[in-house]
């Protein structure tokens, strides 16, 4: 795996040369856009209006609009000189617990490792945070954005991600349907809150696989050999009866329970069986 980005990692008086790998990889299946008539793959050129003309990516610049039809263009030089202190540099300011920032704030991650001769203060700063149960914040100049981040220790690594601005996260009293305004009857707490417990486990990230993908595989497959997949009868189930479904579920989940058991739970209960 090679580093997308290098640079430094400060705070305080302390700089740790680092490396910036990415930490997830998307799986998604990709579609490609085709003429209906032919199937042949539609190309995406850039066109100059002005010169009627196809635009070699050798003539192509980034330019700001700053008023309406008026450009500036901008080189590389010219990003590279932004005067800022996160150019190039993870710059902490702060330390939070985890639990502070909401996970509306997430945005992506990325694997945080030391370059050379940064290896001891990375592992301090790595020790030092998981002893302290301190996540990191500070700023980064990310292709041409500042983002706001979080450094947190993650199995000997450092986990950074990129956070939202607050003025990027839309407000809750936006949604017209929020708050919902009902009464919730004793009943129907205690019976939902039990359906919940009968579903507690571990989190085990490796235990779900995309099934939509896989099943996307097995038409595309079936279609390249001439082959059809009947879809299944979908189903619309309309709620009438809250405390009806409450109770069915429970019947369902007091049934798998052995099954669904998590670890902690087990633990918990071999304990109590050898006080008895």
């Amino acid at each position: 795996m090679r580093p997308i980005w290098k640079g430094h990692l400060t705070f305080g008086l302390v700089t740790i040369p680092i490396k910036l790998y990415t930490a997830t990889d998307s799986k998604d299946i990709r579609f490609r856009l085709l003429h209906k008539t032919c199937l042949t793959p539609i190309q995406n050129k850039r066109y100059c209006p002005n010169h009627e003309q196809i635009v070699d990516w050798n003539d192509v610049v980034r330019g700001y609009e700053y008023a309406k039809g008026k450009f500036v263009p901008l080189t590389e030089d010219d990003l590279e000189s932004v005067p800022l202190d996160t150019a190039g540099t993870v710059s902490v300011t702060s330390f939070v617990t985890l639990s502070e920032i909401s996970p509306l704030y997430y945005e992506k991650s990325y694997y945080l490792a030391p370059d050379e001769g940064g290896q001891k203060a990375f592992r301090l700063l790595h020790d030092t945070m998981t002893e302290a149960s301190r996540v990191a914040v500070g700023k980064v100049v990310i292709k041409e954005k500042e983002h706001l981040v979080s450094v947190r220790p993650h199995d000997g690594a450092l986990v950074l991600s990129t956070l939202y601005y607050a003025d990027e996260v839309r407000a809750i009293d936006e949604i017209p349907e929020l708050p919902v305004q009902t009464k919730i009857h004793p009943n129907e707490k205690k019976m939902a809150l039990q359906l919940i417990e009968g579903l507690v486990a571990e989190f085990a990230p490796a235990e779900y696989t995309d099934d939509y993908r896989q099943a996307l595989e097995k038409v595309i497959n079936a279609k390249i050999e001439g082959e059809t997949i009947e879809a299944p009868a979908r189903r619309h189930e309309k709620v009438v009866d809250l405390m009806e479904a409450l109770r069915r579920s429970l019947q369902v989940t007091r049934k798998e329970k052995p099954a669904r058991r998590s670890r902690p739970a087990a633990r918990a209960a071999a304990m109590r069986e050898r006080h008895r």
